[in-house]
């Protein structure tokens, strides 16, 4: 008699467990568990649509003050309605070889992965910092897999374009940026005028916060934060998106950007970004361009919200804009409320992009599901 009391409990704990985790709306801010029950673990996350399944890309964070130490490696998840995800594992391991670049302790940020048509290969890049050197090191990582979830080889960690100066920058500018540089570094105008990248010329450039974008050409594009996290880099990834062609500009040049996401509307490019405040939330930066490698202007803060909630980008950092497939017009904003205390607790917000006189803007959903991109 016990005994079977003791089945029907279990029968019912792990049905109540699985009901638990079956989602049919987003609710921004709030526990998110995956099919087993856990909590998704896929933080400063990148997404791809591949063979009609979503999958999400994140840092797998250890618990505690930590957690940011890169243990594990990339996490993986899969879905077929974005509501719903399926633990597909670790697709980026940490190497156990001590003489590998990537090797536990180490940072391991904002892994994006994007599908190579040409190559049949999915490509995934990640900002990587050196075990026990801080945020000295500012690499880009890349890595490749013949899977979409996995095992991804390790390639290699590097700091971009070294000797090779950025289009439009010109020859006028890196004779002043060198002039400043040696006579008054001025910290004021070490952004503006180009001075932390005439510095790192010789060593390549830094790249920390960074996204992926493929265009609707296959071209695909790396943007990150670099110069000290001063300017923005949008660099050309090679056909094989392997490595970088060594065509690349800066953007809003001393503006202080950093946690990148981008979507394209009607043949215009917007860029989400953010200040520079640690792991503290702060207002989020809109730009736009008609060309990726020219043109950006900043718009301003797309938060419409409170006072505080405009102040935080509703207490949350942009990591990636997912286009939803089969919607026309149809975007989410993705974006990661960090707990530095213990990040593995950092929750994730995910609010639909909304569009008025074609500028995107961002308000606050409780809740929320994909229905409400039909009645737009």
């Amino acid at each position: 008699m016990k005994k079977g009391f003791l089945l029907v409990a279990f029968f019912f704990s792990s049905y109540f467990m699985i009901a638990q985790t079956v989602y049919d709306k987003f609710k921004p801010g709030e526990v998110w568990l995956d099919h087993k029950g856990n909590l998704i673990n896929a933080h400063g996350g990148g997404f791809l649509y591949y063979n009609n399944t979503y999958y999400w890309f994140g840092e797998h964070k250890a618990a505690g003050e930590m957690g940011n130490k890169a243990m594990v490696g990339v996490h993986v998840y899969s879905s077929k309605d974005i509501y719903n995800w399926k633990d597909e594992g670790i697709a980026l391991k940490m190497a156990k070889n001590k003489n590998s670049l990537l090797q536990k302790g180490c940072i391991l940020e904002r892994p994006k992965v994007i599908y190579n048509k040409k190559t049949g290969k999915f490509v995934m890049w990640f900002h990587h910092e050196l075990k026990d050197q801080g945020y000295k090191a500012a690499l880009t990582g890349v890595a490749v897999a013949d899977k979409v979830t996995g095992p991804y080889k390790y390639i290699n960690s590097f700091r971009l374009h070294s000797k090779v100066w950025p289009i439009n920058f010109t020859k006028e500018q890196q004779e002043s940026a060198a002039l400043i540089y040696k006579t008054e570094f001025n910290k004021t105008r070490r952004g503006k005028e180009g001075l932390d990248l005439y510095r790192d010329f010789e060593v390549g450039q830094m790249s920390r916060d960074m996204t992926l974008y493929v265009d609707d050409d296959q071209q695909g594009y790396h943007i990150t934060a670099s110069e000290e996290n001063q300017t923005l880099l949008i660099s050309k990834l090679s056909d094989d998106y392997l490595s970088m062609t060594g065509e690349y500009v800066r953007i809003l040049p001393g503006e202080r950007n950093e946690g990148p996401a981008i979507l394209k509307k009607d043949g215009k490019y917007y860029l989400f970004s953010s200040d520079l405040t640690g792991w503290l939330p702060n207002p989020a930066r809109l730009a736009v361009s008609d060309n990726m490698m020219s043109g950006w202007k900043s718009l301003g803060n797309p938060c419409r919200g409170t006072e505080e909630e405009n102040k935080t980008t509703f207490r949350s950092q942009s990591t990636y804009v997912l286009p939803i497939e089969g919607k026309k017009d149809a975007f989410i904003f993705v974006a990661d409320r960090w707990d530095p205390k213990n990040l593995i607790d950092s929750q994730y917000i995910l609010l639909p992009i909304e569009f008025e006189n074609e500028i995107p803007f961002l308000k606050w959903y409780d809740s929320w599901n994909l229905n409400l991109f039909d009645k737009k």
